[in-house]
């Protein structure tokens, strides 16, 4: 039997921290199911995508605790914290995971607002006269 394995996940201001342990495939988000807290579709498929890439779907359960930014970023960090914590699992699996691009942390990041605008680039409207 293993043991739980943590890792973490960051995507814009979303923190993923997940604890993987043996079991059947269930993914718990915030003490939810999967499909209740992401009904998209899309986004089940993004967090899926590092387990489905190694055919381990049914094979871990997965707890997680997800806090900060929108649906789209906890998605996304939410698989980076299940691609690293495959890998502490398996290390020979990095590769492949690395080639599909599950094993980079997205740098892109809100860009703060600046003195004297209205937001970080957009300047107040020019008025000649």
């Amino acid at each position: 039997m293993m043991e739980v394995v943590n890792a973490l996940g960051r995507r814009k201001s979303a923190i993923a921290r997940i604890f993987v342990s043996e079991g059947t495939g269930k993914i718990t988000i915030n003490k939810r199911d999967l499909a209740v807290y992401f009904p998209s579709s899309i986004l089940q498929y993004v967090v899926k995508q590092p387990l489905n890439k190694l055919d381990v779907a049914e094979k871990y359960d997965i707890k997680v605790n997800l806090c900060g930014g929108g649906f789209t970023g906890q998605s996304q960090a939410l698989r980076l914290a299940i691609a690293r914590a495959l890998v502490k699992i398996n290390p020979e699996d990095k590769a492949a995971l690395r080639a599909e691009g599950f094993m980079t942390r997205d740098p892109r990041a809100v860009e703060r607002k600046k003195p004297g605008r209205p937001k970080a680039r957009r300047r107040f409207q020019f008025s000649k006269r």
